[in-house]
C-alpha cells in the first residue's frame, strides 16, 4: 500500500464528499487517523484547514492530500478514485509552518490558537477599529483605524489577504503580510512584507466602545485587548500535491490572474 503507507480517509459532511467516501472506503484499505502515514481529506480548503488543525492539536505532523469535492479548492488536488495509491506514490510534497496567535482579551483571558492561512483582527461593531501596531517590539502605526488588519502566511496570502488587496507570497520566500482591512487612516498605508522571524503585536487602543475581534483561521477570540502573532518554526504541516498541482505553483500562476 503506497510503499507500506498506512492511509486514512476523512470527509466533510457534504452529499458529494459523503457519497466519495463510501466509494473510496470500498477499493481501499484504510486505518485510523492516529495510526495513518498519510491523509487524504476529501471536501474544500475549511475542511482542509480543519484536517490541518487537528493535526496540530494531536501534535501529528501527518502529510495531508486533499481532493476537492468543495467550492474554490485551491489548495485541494482534483477528485478521482482511480490510482489513488499511485497519485500519493507520486506527489509532491510542501512543507508550511503555520502562524501562532496569543491574545489577551479585555477580562485578561490569554488564549493561544494557530492558523495555517492568516489571523486577522476585525472591529465588532459599527465603529472602526484603533490599532496600535508593533514590529519587534517597536511601534510602526501608532494609530491605525480600519475595518481590521491581518497577518497572512504564504499559503494564506491568496485566501482573505488577496481578497483585501495584499500581496501574493511565494511559498518559499519565508515572508509574511501584514495588510490593513479598509484602512481610513493613515490613508495611504497598503501594508507591509515582513520576514516570518518578525514578531508583530496589536494593542486594540479603545477596546470597549471600539471592540474587536481576532480570527486564527477559523477560531475567533471575541473582545481582544492585545494579540502577538508568530510563525510556529516547530510545528511544520505537510501537503501533497499531484506534480502538476503543486501549491507553489498554483501561488505564482494566481499573480496573473484577473
Amino acid at each position: 500500500m503506497t510503499g507500506e503507507k498506512r492511509l486514512a480517509l476523512t470527509a466533510s459532511p457534504t452529499p458529494a464528499a459523503q457519497a466519495a467516501e463510501a466509494e473510496l472506503r470500498k477499493r481501499y484499505e484504510w486505518v485510523a487517523l492516529d495510526k495513518a502515514d498519510i491523509i487524504v481529506a476529501l471536501g474544500g480548503d475549511g475542511f482542509l484547514l480543519q484536517t490541518l488543525h487537528t493535526m496540530l492539536e494531536r501534535h501529528r505532523a501527518v502529510p495531508v492530500f486533499g481532493m476537492n469535492l468543495g467550492t474554490v479548492g485551491f489548495l485541494m488536488n482534483e477528485y478521482s478514485a482511480d490510482l489513488l495509491e499511485n497519485r500519493l506514490t507520486h506527489a509532491k510534497s510542501i512543507r508550511v509552518s503555520p502562524l501562532r496567535m496569543e491574545a489577551t482579551t479585555v477580562s485578561g483571558e490569554r488564549i493561544e490558537s494557530p492558523a495555517i492561512n492568516e489571523v486577522s483582527l476585525l472591529r465588532e461593531t459599527r465603529q472602526t477599529a484603533w490599532i496600535e501596531v508593533k514590529v519587534d517590539g517597536r511601534v510602526v502605526l501608532p494609530e491605525l483605524v480600519c475595518d481590521g488588519v491581518l497577518v497572512a502566511s504564504p499559503a494564506g496570502s491568496t485566501a482573505y489577504n488577496f481578497s483585501v488587496q495584499g500581496p501574493i507570497l511565494p511559498l518559499d520566500s519565508s515572508l509574511v503580510a501584514l495588510t490593513p482591512i479598509s484602512p481610513f487612516r493613515p490613508r495611504r498605508w497598503r501594508g507591509a512584507i515582513l520576514p516570518d522571524r518578525t514578531r508583530i503585536s496589536f494593542r486594540i487602543l479603545d477596546p470597549i466602545k471600539r471592540p474587536v475581534s481576532a480570527v486564527a483561521d477559523q477560531r475567533e477570540v471575541r473582545d481582544v485587548a492585545t494579540v502577538e502573532i508568530s510563525v510556529d518554526r516547530g510545528s511544520p504541516l505537510t501537503l501533497l500535491f499531484d506534480p502538476e498541482h503543486a501549491l507553489d505553483d498554483r501561488i505564482a500562476r494566481e499573480q496573473f490572474t484577473f
